[in-house]
């Protein structure tokens, strides 16, 4: 059985179309998963940009085609290098927003939400170019976290920024990604239109979750019927690479984390998953000690995911045939993923908003 979203994604892998139904711009860009939904409806992106080198070259390597260089630092490119574009699509980042990011920011007595100058205050950089450009709609996507973070109030902000001050409709849902994918990953949707075409993201019909994919469908088989792709499998049978399972000195530091919570009766502690299982969610955190998310083995120590498997658990890739380029370290490349959308809620998002953008004047 084939995962869902998997084969519709395939596609991604696209020949360039002679013509395109609308264009978009890619800010926050990472490795391109909010690309990719938009492509699937007939988009063209004409700019990107991203700050971080190593999801650049992620980025280059699977989007060879584009003739348009990525840029950097968003707040050093003013709004008159930017094109024309008819939706702006920003996955901005969750950091200063996300429950972990301001745990983490409290305890280092640091600033979060817009209090952090380097990350919280881009939605403003968002604005400006909204303001500068007037494209026809906006999909902003972040953690959960972001509608109560400091009791609203950040939220209530963003709204009045885009719907009061630029005069855009916006509507907002928090989407579980468990419908299309083996894993539990909510987060945040905001879709603004320039103009009022009736667009109500609460319309937006979510498959029933219980008859989502199971984590089967991404893990290697190891059973010879997937190629050996080093370093992620190794040998005629495609076997998960042994680097990948937990030491016995940090499986043994895990166990012992989990137990002495467990008796304070937190619920911290790792995730062990099986094939009939769906996962945690994803943390670009995953490179430390892949506690989130474990797989259990026949006998022995559980492994981490693969890079590979990563990209399959975020919807890049089909677990048959693996096309998602990943010329990173693992290290970088758990971050990337972590850090990602789940393309197929997005490409699922961008299908229902394609007949509200063609009643707008799109360019061809």
């Amino acid at each position: 059985m084939q995962m869902k979203g998997f084969s519709e994604t395939n596609s991604l892998r696209r020949t360039i179309r002679k013509s395109v139904d609308f264009t978009f711009i890619d800010l926050f860009a990472g490795i391109g998963g909010l690309r990719y939904g938009f492509e699937t409806i007939n988009g063209r992106c004409v700019y990107t940009s991203e700050w971080d080198k190593f999801c650049q070259l992620t980025y280059r390597a699977n989007f060879p085609n584009d003739k348009h260089e990525i840029s950097g630092d968003i707040r050093q490119v003013s709004e008159e290098e930017i094109p024309k574009h008819n939706v702006l699509l920003a996955g901005f980042p969750c950091q200063p927003f996300s429950i972990a990011g301001v745990s983490k920011r409290n305890s280092l007595n640091k600033s979060h939400g817009f209090g952090c100058e380097v990350q919280g205050t881009l939605i403003f950089d968002i604005a400006r170019i909204v303001k500068a450009h007037r494209p026809q709609a906006i999909v902003l996507e972040n953690v959960k976290n972001l509608i109560s973070h400091d009791k609203g109030r950040t939220f209530a902000v963003i709204r009045r920024v885009f719907e009061d001050e630029l005069g855009y409709s916006l509507s907002y849902r928090v989407i579980n990604a468990r419908s299309w994918l083996p894993q539990k990953r909510e987060r945040l949707f905001i879709v603004g239109f320039k103009n009022d075409v009736g667009f109500d993201i609460g319309n937006f019909e979510i498959p029933d979750p219980n008859d989502g994919p199971k984590l089967s469908q991404i893990l290697h088989s190891e059973n010879g019927n997937e190629v050996a792709e080093d370093p992620y499998t190794v040998g005629d049978m495609g076997e998960v690479n042994e680097k990948y399972v937990l030491s016995d000195h940090l499986w043994q530091y895990l166990q012992h984390y989990a137990e002495k919570h467990r008796q304070k009766g937190n619920g911290f502690g790792y995730g062990l998953v099986a094939p009939n299982h769906i996962a945690r969610t994803l943390s670009a955190r995953y490179y430390k000690d892949g506690s989130e998310i474990l797989v259990e083995r026949s006998s022995g120590r559980p492994r981490r995911l693969t890079p590979r498997e990563c990209a399959r658990l975020m919807g890049f890739d089909n677990p048959k045939e693996s096309l998602f380029q990943i010329p990173v370290s693992d290290t970088q490349a758990y971050k990337q993923f972590g850090n990602s959308v789940a393309v197929p809620v997005v490409r699922a998002l961008a299908n229902f908003m394609k007949p509200y953008l063609q009643r707008e004047t799109v360019a061809k």
